[in-house]
């Protein structure tokens, strides 16, 4: 999907595991729940402007973004007295800091 966005190219997926954290639907692609709304869904994705499907990626994969978005953790994750590693308590902190995805 990723790939897909670097190109400028909606994608049509599957309402399933990270597809909502991903494609925002409407600009990157078009998040569907069976069969029959995908194929309905391929019309609609032509009508999708490719500059804002790339300009989706720009803003939220490239490999800065990300590198900056690992450097927030890290420091977040530093400021904390103990953090154990139970996943709950680091979501926890991911949402409470201002680290946008």
């Amino acid at each position: 999907m990723i790939e897909a966005m670097a190109c400028g190219t909606p994608t049509i997926a599957f309402n399933c595991g990270s597809v909502p954290e991903v494609i925002t639907h409407g600009v990157s692609g078009l998040i569907v729940n069976n069969v029959l709304e995908a194929v309905s869904a391929v019309a609609e994705a032509s009508t999708l402007s490719r500059a804002a499907c790339r300009q989706e990626f720009e803003t939220r994969f490239t490999a800065s973004r990300m590198a900056q978005d690992y450097v927030k953790l890290y420091e977040a994750m530093l400021s904390t007295k103990s953090l154990s590693t139970e996943t709950r308590e680091i979501d926890s902190l991911l949402l409470s800091r201002t680290v946008s995805f």
